[in-house]
């Protein structure tokens, strides 16, 4: 017996523009449809990638059609199962990643959650999956970093910054992070950061020529990017990649391309919905960071817990960069 509507809060946006457009409703959930799940969440996640949409900045979103529930990842428990899910189950604790996330009860196609293994919380994995599988892709596909590289990672303390820096180290990089304060340093080098370059304070670019004796990195790990990228490309030796995955100073504009030729270096502006838009590529993904995790390469962590009630209020902290590493609203 399929079971019945039932209502819920959700988070919603009827406009673009600051914290202030995001507003608690009650929405109705109907029973799950053929290949989907229904899901009573735990954790939400709270990713940049939330503010830009938020704001109607550029990015991997469709059209934007009002009201808009933003939001991408979360985890919990199964309530429901629809016609023809025969791998997940009832009371089983799962993650997914899938628009529409920040709502307390909702139904998500089975092709995009994944069962949390053991040793993962539905805290940590509502947190840090849509960071942990852009991590994943980042060192493992787009750019495969191999024991020896040098790599930057700029925001080397925020919620991707840890992540990539750890699993860069373990993989055998030499880590070369930024960041914007005394406090960010320490955190940086608590989570796999060789060097830790305060931007406020130094040249990041001669900087990290200095450290890497005139070298150069191979990959740089940008999630900054208009005010970072050109310095960035500086900072790369020849067939150097700079990858610009993030832009929270704001869009990488137009630039002279010949900037590359002399060291035929590489700029890629990749995003995470084409890495796992298969299913099989999710889950491979997926196991791949649950792996690193649980195999104590990578630490998942979650610094800040807000109640979906203040969701305002964790938007402004994150825009105004007041928090470092993961973030949770929790329903």
């Amino acid at each position: 017996m399929k079971p019945p509507i039932t209502t819920t809060t959700a988070i919603q946006i009827q406009r673009t523009g600051g914290p202030e457009v995001l507003e608690a409703i009650t929405v109705e959930v109907a029973a799950p449809a053929p290949g989907e799940v229904r899901i009573r969440q735990s954790a939400i996640g709270l990713n940049f990638a939330d503010v830009y949409q938020r704001r109607g900045s550029h990015g991997p979103h469709a059209a934007t059609q009002f009201p808009l529930v933003l939001g991408a990842q979360g985890a919990g428990v199964i309530e429901a199962v629809g016609e023809g899910v025969h791998d997940l189950q009832v009371g089983q604790s799962v993650a997914y990643f899938h628009p529409g996330a920040y709502q307390v009860l909702r139904n998500v196609p089975a092709s995009r959650v994944l069962a949390l293994p053991a040793g993962i919380s539905e805290e940590v994995a509502g947190a840090t999956l849509l960071r942990g599988l852009t991590a994943e892709y980042l060192l493992h596909r787009l750019y495969r970093v191999q024991p020896g590289d040098r790599v930057l990672v700029h925001a080397a303390a925020g919620g991707m910054g840890v992540i990539l820096c750890q699993w860069a180290r373990a993989l055998g990089a030499t880590v070369i992070g930024t960041v914007g304060s005394a406090a960010k340093q320490t955190v940086a080098l608590a989570h796999g950061c060789h060097h830790v370059i305060d931007y406020r304070r130094e040249d990041f670019a001669a900087r990290t020529m200095e450290v890497t004796e005139g070298q150069g990195v191979a990959v740089v790990y940008d999630a900054v990017g208009k005010d970072v990228f050109l310095p960035s490309l500086d900072c790369l030796q020849p067939m150097g990649m700079a990858i610009n995955y993030g832009t929270a100073s704001g869009d990488v504009e137009a630039f002279d391309l010949q900037r590359l030729h002399a060291k035929s270096l590489i700029v890629s502006r990749p995003t995470l919905r084409t890495f796992i838009s298969r299913p099989e590529d999710l889950r491979r993904g997926a196991a791949t960071l649950w792996q690193a995790v649980q195999e104590g390469l990578v630490r998942l962590e979650v610094n800040h817990r807000y109640a979906l009630a203040d969701v305002r209020q964790a938007h402004a902290d994150i825009e105004g960069r007041a928090t470092m590493g993961a973030v949770v609203l929790v329903p």
